[in-house]
């Protein structure tokens, strides 16, 4: 009887002890060894579907792992709306965003765009339950690019120095950026810049189609590796239409002060080229992100 007894007690034991460990598992903590993802302290960073937002939640979560915090990332989680809603509902507990596009979330009028202006006007604009911590110098942002070779036949450095030329030139963009203030009509308004000719055109076609000379100029993101792979030659937004989208960790508030050591140092560490470098690795070389992430921190001894 004491046997039978014993055998109940220790079953029942089980039972309790996968319940508390969560055993049915939370799908946003899928690294996460108790399936949970705040259980104990644990943190998840969370990612937007694309690869640079998922190589930034693998940097996160090691550099905090490094720091003795028991990270885990939940990566592709989908669109700017379903992930701020995560991060509200305490699904994860940070997320790599963009300073500008934070500030026109939830402000459409928002129009600031000096890097320091827009970095403060945030911190105002975001839920209560919300904090940024230090934003990095590195931008991913929209640009005109150019050859090399038509920088130098045609002396541009800075898209004011299009003025004179793009009369004569076509430019290469998605369809979004005929149309939208900060695509053709921006260039016109704020550069006085009005191309020949337009070509909707995406991804490795746009690339290629520039590199061919199929179009003069392109409209391609500033940590695209497509840059440096090609030695294309970014034209500086000097009037800052394109404004400010410097990476920046998003985490909830109440989480901020155990985060901030790491995520700050990692900020620190990341340019617009580091992360185009990066991005090569995983893009272009398919390189898995984890590893990529790893040993970059190595290398900064952020882990």
């Amino acid at each position: 009887m004491k046997r039978m007894t014993s055998v109940l007690a220790l079953t029942t034991a089980a039972i309790l002890g996968l319940s508390a460990c969560g055993g049915g598992g939370d799908p946003l903590a899928s690294d996460s060894p108790s399936g949970s993802a705040v259980a104990g302290g644990d943190v998840v960073i969370g990612s937007a579907d694309f690869p640079e937002s998922e190589l930034l939640a693998e940097i996160y979560a090691g550099a905090l792992k490094a720091k003795g915090i028991n990270a885990t990332t939940k990566p592709r989680i989908g669109s700017r709306e379903i992930y701020l809603k995560a991060l509200e509902d305490g699904s994860i507990q940070a997320i790599p965003e963009y300073t500008g596009a934070l500030g026109f979330f939830y402000d459409k009028n928002f129009a600031e765009t000096d890097p320091e202006k827009v970095y403060t006007a945030i911190q105002t604009l975001i839920p209560a339950e919300f904090a940024v911590l230090e934003k990095s110098a590195a931008e991913d942002n929209d640009s005109i690019v150019v050859t090399k070779e038509t920088a130098d036949s045609k002396s541009l450095k800075t898209i004011d120095d299009l003025k004179a030329v793009a009369g004569e030139m076509s430019l290469g963009a998605p369809p979004e950026f005929k149309a939208r203030p900060q695509g053709v009509p921006g260039l016109t308004k704020t550069y006085g810049v009005t191309f020949k000719s337009f070509r909707e055109l995406t991804g490795q076609g746009l690339v290629q189609a520039l590199k061919n000379g199929q179009v003069d100029a392109a409209n391609i993101f500033t940590t695209d590796p497509s840059i440096a792979e090609n030695g294309f030659v970014s034209l500086e937004d000097t009037k800052k239409l394109f404004g400010s989208q410097n990476i920046v960790p998003l985490v909830a508030k109440d989480k901020s002060e155990q985060l901030a050591p790491a995520l700050n140092a990692v900020s620190k560490a990341l340019t617009t080229e580091v992360i185009s470098g990066l991005l090569k690795q995983t893009v272009t070389d398919k390189k898995d992100a984890k590893d990529v992430a790893a040993e970059f921190l190595k290398s900064n001894n952020l882990g």
